[in-house]
């Protein structure tokens, strides 16, 4: 770790070299980070890659029709509507639509507080329960690094739409069959689909990244880098799962 580290620091990275590195090479990334813990790098990408995304679903699908979508994947959400009179249902249409939009756009903000509540809990697991040395904006950085490989996926969404994706079967939180949940029928129970949508190829690829990141910025063991990393995500799975 130590030689590593060293080498590092004589040839210092530069931003375009540590994106590239997160794919091809994660550990040159994540031992870079030792040395700077900065982050803008995969964050214009994410803003960039996010508003493409949102702008495509706009004029491909269209926010009602994603609401749409999102609304027939909820029993009691149709049950809801079904009660509605013809006027009360064209205005929830319209407000869940303008929602919709909204959080779309905000996307980014979302992702941003959803990491920090989750480094925050990986990081402390990981300095006070297994002797890490890592600071918070590294560990930060190295789950910002990691999430890279989600903007694969939304540009295989936008590909996906451009190449002709029907509108009435798209779901704004699961655009591309990249996991398990995407090939399953609606009719099984919700929890479940919401469960397989985590068995996805780019997040389990994220994990795998965050545990490398954690384990040499925290300068802890592989294994234990795994256990603060993989067991916060699978309590975070199951209390998204349940809420869902």
């Amino acid at each position: 770790m130590s030689d590593a580290v060293s080498e590092t620091a004589a040839t210092p990275l530069s931003e375009g070299q540590r994106i590239i590195d997160t794919f091809v090479a994660p550990s040159k990334t994540f031992i870079d980070l030792l040395r700077r813990s900065s982050w803008w790098g995969p964050l214009v990408i994410m803003i960039v890659v996010s508003i493409a995304f949102s702008f495509t679903v706009q004029t491909k699908v269209g926010w009602e029709r994603v609401m749409e979508n999102n609304v027939h994947q909820s029993p009691k959400q149709e049950e809801r509507f079904a009660q509605m009179t013809p006027d009360q249902a064209a205005a929830a249409k319209t407000i869940g639509a303008k929602v919709t939009s909204i959080i779309a756009y905000c996307f980014p903000i979302l992702i941003l507080i959803f990491t920090a509540i989750t480094v925050l809990l990986v990081w402390a697991t990981v300095n006070f329960g297994f002797a890490g040395t890592a600071k918070f904006g590294q560990v930060f950085a190295v789950y910002m690094y990691a999430g890279l490989v989600f903007n694969l996926k939304f540009l295989l969404a936008i590909i996906a739409l451009f190449a002709g994706v029907a509108p009435d079967s798209f779901l704004m939180n699961n655009p591309v069959g990249t996991n398990i949940g995407y090939y399953l029928s609606s009719d099984l129970p919700h929890m479940l689909v919401a469960y397989a949508m985590h068995l996805d190829v780019f997040e389990i690829w994220s994990v795998i990244l965050s545990v490398i990141g954690v384990g040499i910025v925290a300068k802890v063991s592989r294994g234990k880098a795994a256990a603060a990393v993989v067991g916060w995500w699978i309590v975070l799975v199951l209390i998204s799962g349940a809420f869902s």
